[in-house]
C-alpha cells in the first residue's frame, strides 16, 4: 500500500492523532511528489526541509488549479470537479483519485456534527450545480440522499412546489429534513412559499448569487431567510471544488473546522506571513483530505481565524471571480 492509500485509510476511519504532525509529514511528501508545488516551492527557494511548523508552509494559491494539473501521484481520475462559473470565466478543475474516499469522508464530517444520515431526508435546491455538471457539492449531497434510503431523489431547480410537498411528507412521517441550497435560489424560494412548510428543518445556505441578485452581508441574508422560511437560524456549508473537506456552521456564520482541515490566516499585503492565531487576514486552508493534489491552499477568501479554530468568512478579495462554493458575506 502506497502513502496516499495508507494515509487516506488512517484519516477517514480514525481522524489525525496530532494534526500538525500529520500535516507536516503530508508536506514532505506533496514537496517531493506533486510536481507543481515541488516547481512552486523552488521557485521560493523553499527547502522543505527546513519547515518545521504549520505557518512556514508555503500555501499554494488556488488559482493555480484553473491552470496546471495538481496531482501527487500518477492516476487515472474517477472524477473530475469543476468549480462554477460563467462561460467567460475558467473553472478550477479537481481531479478526484477516489470518488468513494470523497463521499466517505465527507459522509463521516457531516455525520460528526449532524448525526447518522439513515432514515433522514436531504433535499437540494442546486440549480446551477446541476446545470453545469462535474460539482462537488452536487456528489456529496447525491451520496448523502443515498446513505439516508429515502425512496425519491431529493434534487429540484425551480419546482418549488413539489419541494414544499417533500418537505411536507417528510415532516408527517417525523423524519428529519436537511435542505441544501444556494444562495439565490433559497432566496426564490423564500419568496414563493409559506413559511409553515419549511418550519422545523434544517436548512444549509452554501453560498452563490451568480450575479443573479444583489450580494448581501451574512446577517441581512439569514434574517431574510429565517423569517421568511420559518426556521430559527441559518446553517452554512463551507467548501470548495479544490477542498474534499467541509466546514459546517450550526448558525452566526461561525464554521467548525472540520477534524482533516485547519484554517491559518495571512497578512492581506504579504501572503508569507502566515500565523494560525486568532485575528483577520486572507484565509490558508490546510485539507489532509487533499492528499492525491494538494493540501496546503491560499484561498482567495478573507476571514477571522477564533483562538479554539473556528472561523468566519467575511467576504473575498476584490480581483478574484465569484465562486458558487464559498459564502460570500462581505
Amino acid at each position: 500500500m502506497g502513502f496516499p492509500e495508507a494515509f487516506k485509510k488512517n484519516i477517514i476511519h480514525q481522524g489525525p492523532q496530532n494534526f500538525e504532525a500529520v500535516a507536516l509529514e503530508l508536506f514532505q511528501y506533496q514537496a517531493k511528489h506533486t510536481p507543481l508545488y515541488r516547481d512552486y516551492l523552488a521557485f521560493l527557494r523553499k527547502d522543505p526541509q527546513n519547515v518545521q511548523q504549520l505557518h512556514q508552509i508555503p500555501f499554494l494559491p488556488i488559482e493555480f488549479f484553473k491552470t496546471h494539473t495538481v496531482q501527487s501521484h500518477p492516476f487515472t481520475p474517477q472524477a473530475i470537479f469543476k468549480s462554477s462559473g460563467t462561460t467567460l470565466q475558467q473553472r478550477s478543475q479537481h481531479l478526484v483519485a477516489e470518488t468513494d474516499f470523497y463521499t466517505q469522508h465527507a459522509q463521516h464530517l457531516f455525520e460528526e456534527t449532524y448525526g447518522p444520515l439513515e432514515n433522514c431526508v436531504v433535499l437540494a435546491l442546486l440549480p446551477s450545480y446541476l446545470e453545469q455538471g462535474d460539482s462537488s457539492l452536487v456528489m456529496m449531497v447525491d451520496h448523502f440522499m443515498q446513505v439516508s434510503g429515502q425512496p425519491h431523489p431529493g434534487f429540484y431547480l425551480k419546482n418549488h412546489a413539489d419541494l414544499r410537498q417533500a418537505v411536507g411528507e417528510a415532516k408527517a412521517a417525523n423524519k428529519k429534513v436537511y435542505l441544501f441550497g444556494v444562495t439565490y435560489a433559497l432566496l426564490d424560494l423564500a419568496e414563493e412559499v409559506d413559511h409553515q412548510a419549511f418550519s422545523a428543518i434544517t436548512i444549509f445556505e452554501t453560498g452563490g448569487m451568480k450575479g443573479r441578485r444583489r450580494e448581501m452581508v451574512r446577517e441581512e441574508l439569514h434574517a431574510v431567510l429565517t423569517k421568511a422560511l420559518g426556521v430559527d437560524k441559518i446553517h452554512s456549508e463551507y467548501g470548495m471544488t479544490e477542498l474534499l473537506s467541509q466546514a459546517y456552521s450550526t448558525g452566526a456564520g461561525i464554521f467548525q473546522p472540520a477534524r482533516t482541515l485547519r484554517v491559518l490566516v495571512r497578512d492581506v499585503n504579504d501572503p508569507f506571513s502566515v500565523t494560525g492565531d486568532a485575528g483577520s487576514g486572507g484565509v490558508n486552508v490546510i485539507d489532509l483530505a487533499n492528499v492525491d493534489s494538494c493540501a496546503f491552499l491560499e484561498t482567495k477568501d478573507l476571514g477571522k481565524l477564533y483562538a479554539d479554530g473556528s472561523f468566519e468568512i467575511l467576504g473575498r478579495f476584490d480581483n478574484s471571480d465569484i465562486r458558487g462554493c464559498n459564502l460570500l458575506v462581505s
